[in-house]
C-alpha cells in the first residue's frame, strides 16, 4: 500500500469513528426527541454532511480506487471542492461557534475530530497527494452550488420543524436582514477559501510544469 492509500485509510477510520461517536452521543442524549427526528437533525448539520463526504473521499481511494466512486473521488476538482468545504467547516466552528459551545467528555473528542482533525487531515491529503494545475478560477464559483443548496434545505427544514442547526442560520431569531447578511457572509467565505485553493493549485501546477520543462 502506497503512502497516499495508507494515509487515507488511517484518516478514513478516524473520520468514520468520529461520525459514529457523534451520532451515538446524539441518540443517547437527553433531548426528549425520537430517533427519526434526531437522525434527520443530525444529518442536517453541514459539519456532519461534509465529514461524511470527507470520509467517503478517503475510504474509496484507499479501498476501492478502481471503482466508480474511487475514480470520481480522486478527480482533482472533487478533491479540491471537498477540501474547500471541510476547511470552511473548521474555520466557521473556530471563529463563530467555539465560543458558544463547550463540549465535555466523549463529545469533546468527537467535536475535536470533526471540526479540527478531519479538516486538517483532508487539507493535507489534497496538498500532498492530489495532482495540481488543472483548476480554473470559475471552479470556485461553481462549488458555491453546494452551500446554496444547503441554505435552501436548512430554511425549508427549519421552518417545517422549528429547529435550526446553527445560530447564524436561525431566520426567526435573526430576522430576514441579519440572516441575509450571514448567508452572504458565509457564501463569501466559501468563495474566498475556494479562490485560495485554486490559487494554490495553479501556483503548484505552474511550478511543476516549469520543473519538467527544465
Amino acid at each position: 500500500m502506497g503512502a497516499a492509500r495508507a494515509y487515507r485509510a488511517v484518516f478514513a477510520l478516524v473520520g468514520w469513528f468520529a461520525i459514529g461517536l457523534q451520532y451515538w452521543l446524539t441518540l443517547t442524549g437527553d433531548s426528549g426527541k425520537g430517533a427519526g427526528e434526531l437522525t434527520l437533525n443530525f444529518f442536517s448539520y453541514f459539519t456532519v454532511l461534509m465529514n461524511v463526504v470527507v470520509a467517503l473521499a478517503l475510504t474509496a481511494p484507499a479501498l476501492f480506487p478502481n471503482s466508480a466512486l474511487g475514480r470520481w473521488s480522486l478527480s482533482e476538482g472533487v478533491r479540491a471542492a471537498v477540501a474547500m468545504f471541510i476547511a470552511v467547516v473548521g474555520l466557521t466552528y473556530h471563529f463563530l461557534l467555539s465560543h458558544v459551545w463547550d463540549p465535555q467528555g466523549w463529545l469533546f473528542l468527537s467535536n475535536g475530530l470533526l471540526h479540527y482533525v478531519m479538516p486538517i487531515a483532508f487539507a493535507m491529503d489534497w496538498l500532498l497527494f492530489t495532482p495540481k494545475g488543472r483548476l480554473r478560477w470559475i471552479d470556485a464559483v461553481k462549488w458555491l452550488s453546494v452551500p446554496l443548496v444547503y441554505i435552501v434545505w436548512t430554511t425549508i427544514h427549519g421552518y417545517a420543524s422549528g429547529w435550526w442547526p446553527y445560530w447564524f442560520v436561525d431566520l426567526p431569531a435573526l430576522g430576514l436582514a441579519k440572516a441575509a447578511f450571514w448567508f452572504a457572509a458565509m457564501l463569501a467565505l466559501f468563495l474566498v477559501v475556494g479562490l485560495i485553493i485554486v490559487a494554490i493549485d495553479r501556483t503548484i501546477g505552474r511550478r511543476d510544469r516549469t520543473r519538467v520543462a527544465a
